[in-house]
């Protein structure tokens, strides 16, 4: 995919604001990755989650890499207060080890979809991704709370959760 239309103006055209939960169960049994390469069950991580973030970014894009350290705070503070919530990261990449850079040098300790999985293109069909960085927030049954969840990081920090599990 080209650099410019990545980064360039993006829209975001739901049809519907509920994910069915045949969508959602494109997580079911999968595997995803953590920093270290390690595979986690995407099941057992999210089983106790009431909030899911998709975190659709790239190593290479300049807004992303100033957006990471903000979203990699906010998940700390998440973290902190115990909040049942989860990131995962959807690589724009155009490597495995660029995304395994990318992880190791700005982000949380979320995990990611790994590099090539039909996944990535999957979700980002689903979430009509056409710009990066973009956050969308959803609850566990597959209902959007948010399609601008990095607004919600940027000027609500860690109260955003509060918006998004009402």
């Amino acid at each position: 995919m080209d650099e410019t239309f990545l980064i360039s103006y993006r829209k975001l055209l739901l049809r519907s604001p509920k994910l069915t939960s045949f969508e959602m169960e494109i997580l079911s049994g999968q595997q995803l990755v953590n920093k270290n390469r390690n595979s986690v069950s995407a099941d057992d991580v999210l089983k106790d989650k009431d909030i899911i973030a998709f975190y659709f970014s790239a190593h290479w894009c300049p807004p992303c890499r100033m957006f990471t350290p903000v979203l990699a705070d906010f998940y700390e503070e998440t973290k902190d207060k115990s909040l049942p919530l989860e990131i995962i990261f959807v690589s724009s990449d155009r490597s495995e080890d660029a995304l395994f850079d990318y992880m190791s040098e700005a982000h949380g300790d979320w995990l990611a979809v790994p590099f090539g999985s039909p996944m990535v293109e999957q979700l980002k069909k689903k979430f009509n991704v056409q710009g990066i960085p973009m956050l969308i927030i959803t609850k566990k049954d597959g209902t959007i709370v948010s399609t601008n969840g990095r607004s919600d990081v940027e000027n609500k920090g860690a109260n955003a959760f509060k918006d998004w599990s009402n």
